[in-house]
């Protein structure tokens, strides 16, 4: 899989400012902010997926409580997370989980490429924050029908959790929660624009997902050893 600088999804790159509003580098600094002055406990990063979560009951319910924070900006692809992590979204806290979710976004990149920049996403926070815990989620499916990015984003899922398991602290979260039906159809109450999730929607991924947050922040280092060993 290619990786590093030879994959053009994991070398870090500001977005650029094409509507002329500075708005994807004053929501970058507002993170940077963030990190100094509320230290989170579970942040979560990504694009639209996890900007989108916050405004729903569901992110207050449950991910509030745990000291989270969104750090989710729409439109981001790997490379532009790469780069607000590289640039101080990771600095000044000590998380005890970390949540990424993003790729759908990587429309130029092969699969292969997309999936090398998730796992060097992953590498990078192993790197700067080793005590932290990693939950990656894979893909969703999109589209109302099947189509070639259904595909594509299938064969990302198997690349990135076969590459996840060369890295320590990090776990991959299955998000097939039964949003393709039997006729192979996604309907708009669960993905309102058949690519973003309705908050019906979100409710069938945030549940588990704060299952396993709860579990990772319980795990005492004795537990980890032995699973381990």
């Amino acid at each position: 899989m290619n990786q590093g600088d030879s994959n053009p999804a994991a070398i870090p790159h500001a977005a650029e400012d094409i509507q002329g509003d500075d708005r994807w580098m004053s929501q970058h600094n507002r993170f940077v902010l963030d990190c100094k002055d509320k230290q989170p406990d579970v942040p979560f990063v990504g694009g639209s997926t996890v900007q989108l979560m916050q405004p729903y009951e569901i992110w207050r319910e449950l991910f509030s409580p745990l000291h989270a924070l969104n750090f989710g900006t729409g439109g981001d692809t790997t490379r532009h997370v790469l780069w607000r992590l590289k640039n101080g979204e990771l600095g000044n806290i000590k998380p005890k989980v970390i949540v990424v979710w993003l790729g759908r976004n990587n429309h130029e990149n092969m699969a292969e490429e997309v999936a090398g920049g998730m796992a060097a996403i992953a590498q990078l926070i192993n790197t700067r924050q080793p005590q932290a815990k990693i939950i990656v989620f894979d893909l969703l499916p999109q589209g109302g029908k099947p189509n070639p990015l259904r595909q594509k984003n299938a064969k990302v899922n198997q690349l990135v959790k076969i590459s996840l398991l060369k890295l320590t602290n990090v776990q991959l979260l299955d998000t097939d929660r039964g949003f393709v039906h039997s006729d192979r159809a996604i309907s708009c109450h669960d993905m309102f624009d058949f690519l973003h999730l309705t908050g019906g929607g979100s409710s069938k991924v945030c549940k588990p997902l704060n299952e396993l947050i709860m579990q990772l922040l319980e795990e005492t280092p004795e537990e980890k050893q032995t699973t381990i060993a």
